[in-house]
């Protein structure tokens, strides 16, 4: 027999519960969660899924076309390129690069971005006039032109080609950040923990960066498209990664020269890059307008 309760108690979803029913109301943010967990997928398990060394040359497989035309071959399900390389197995570890890569760098420029940004906003006067106004003209300068100047400094490759676009990403957080901190410190609780004898450390810790979960989880999203889509620039640039690392930009640069003899070698690397930079923007739309709605609420 069930038992009988008088009182029901009221369920109550946590903050990234009630998040997550805003997110999957809109089915576009849903199939670009789906879409961008396929790459990471990819991303993860890239030795395991692919069929052939994505830097192996075959010469006696030049030019296959997709399984999917007629002269295709179902063993090479996008074809190869002009050396023979599976095209298949080097986007996906094309992916493996550009991805990992671009969620290192998002990490680290937070970090570094987070901590600035949490100096500027608690500074007041004329130190933090002078660090707003150097902020502000950092912001106006496109991240892509501040990661090729930095690599003109440095010097080709991927290694370099990731400082220098983490260093071009650091401002975007630290802007943020000193934003949210500056409306936090304004805000009643924080004035309530002053009070009570806490620090700036303390503060940050226990009072200001729980509260900044949500707005860097939308921040590092929005910076995952901008890395993912820089890093592929650097690589068709030659800046970045060099040949044969399977890099999609570094991909899509070496199928240039056989355009015309073999479009696949440029449509599918391209379109690779869309869709994962559309996927991640999507998220990061979703996100944000799930967190609005549930501010609202």
């Amino acid at each position: 027999m069930p038992q009988f309760s008088l009182y029901e108690e009221a369920f109550h979803p946590s903050p990234w519960h009630r998040t997550w029913l805003a997110f999957r109301e809109s089915h576009i943010a849903i199939v670009g969660l789906f879409v961008l967990a396929i790459f990471v997928i990819f991303s993860l398990f890239a030795p395991l899924l692919t069929p052939y060394d994505p830097i192996a040359q075959n010469i006696d497989g030049l030019l296959i076309p997709p399984s999917w035309q007629p002269n295709g071959s179902i063993s090479y399900l996008f074809g190869t390129d002009a050396l023979g390389r599976d095209l298949f197995s080097r986007i996906m570890y094309g992916c493996r690069v550009t991805l990992g890569s671009g969620f290192l760098m998002v990490v680290l420029a937070m970090l570094i971005g987070v901590s600035i940004g949490t100096f500027a906003g608690m500074l007041r006067g004329v130190r933090s006039s002078i660090v707003n106004h150097l902020l502000d003209a950092l912001m106006a300068i496109p991240t892509l032109l501040i990661a090729i100047i930095i690599v003109a400094i440095l010097g080709t490759g991927l290694v370099n080609s990731m400082w220098a676009i983490t260093l071009a990403l650091i401002p975007q957080f630290v802007h943020r950040t000193r934003s949210f901190v500056r409306a936090e410190m304004k805000k009643e609780y924080i004035l309530a923990s002053r009070l009570d004898g806490a620090n700036k450390w303390q503060l940050f810790v226990h009072s200001i960066l729980p509260n900044m979960t949500e707005m860097l989880v939308v921040q590092g999203t929005l910076a995952l498209s901008v890395a993912v889509i820089d890093i592929s620039a650097l690589g068709f640039l030659n800046l970045g990664a060099q040949s044969p690392l399977p890099e999609l930009g570094a991909i899509l640069a070496d199928g240039l020269d056989v355009t015309y003899l073999a479009p696949w070698n440029v449509a599918l690397p391209g379109l690779t890059i869309f869709l994962l930079v559309l996927s991640i923007n999507i998220v990061g739309d979703g996100l944000r307008s799930a967190l609005r709605k549930r501010v609202s609420h």
